[in-house]
């Protein structure tokens, strides 16, 4: 008996791992699956992780991407945000769909390409995960080489740089070196839900012109 995809069930925030998965298994489950699925996808040297968001998981990777956005705007930085796009690299054999990244320092190498190929283009700068559950695995951002890796739990922003091929923890982010925001965001976070997001994006903008002038 085999099982098929269409009979599988995974309540939000939970997750299934399927086993010796391989490439060709794990394209064709991609090409099943669709791109209009609420599912996240996360496959690293034979293990598939499918795994289904918290509603609040998709509130904070909005706002907390908002404010990336709002950052590199005060900055005038030319980027570009791929949301959960699709990462793949077939010769590592690794593929993850961060809930948010950012082409900052690299934006022009990608700009105007409608597919990103990992064996010839270089990865996001910034990955940002939405992680309430504890899921997040570092090996697939290490492997595919992404300098910066954000995780919030829903309390507390872990800012991780990639150094030596190993994610280290940082009281900073490299790509915004001059801004605190390690404390400052999971604050505007919160505030967020009390007074809306256009209250909160206007006074997150209010700060961080303050910390560019000081």
């Amino acid at each position: 008996m085999q099982l098929e995809l269409n009979q599988l069930s995974v309540p939000p925030g939970q997750r299934v791992l399927l086993k010796n998965v391989s490439w060709q298994m794990f394209e064709s489950i991609l090409d099943e699956l669709g791109e209009g699925r609420a599912a996240r996808i996360s496959y690293s040297q034979g293990t598939l992780e499918i795994m289904t968001p918290l509603p609040e998981h998709e509130n904070d990777k909005v706002i907390i991407g908002d404010f990336v956005k709002a950052i590199l705007e005060e900055l005038d930085i030319e980027f570009v945000s791929l949301g959960s796009t699709t990462f793949k690299n077939k010769v590592m054999v690794q593929s993850v769909e961060p809930d948010d990244c950012f082409y900052i320092k690299n934006e022009a190498a990608i700009r105007g390409k409608k597919r990103i190929d990992l064996t010839i283009d270089p990865p996001p700068d910034l990955a940002i995960e939405i992680d309430l559950t504890y899921r997040t695995q570092f090996n697939n951002y290490e492997f595919l080489k992404v300098p910066e890796l954000w995780r919030y739990n829903g309390q507390r922003l872990q800012i991780n740089i990639l150094h030596n091929g190993k994610y280290v923890e940082s009281q900073n982010s490299h790509i915004f070196s001059e801004i605190p925001l390690k404390e400052t965001i999971p604050q505007y976070v919160e505030q967020s839900k009390i007074i809306g997001r256009n209250a909160t994006m206007k006074a997150f903008r209010t700060w961080v012109k303050e910390q560019l002038n000081r």
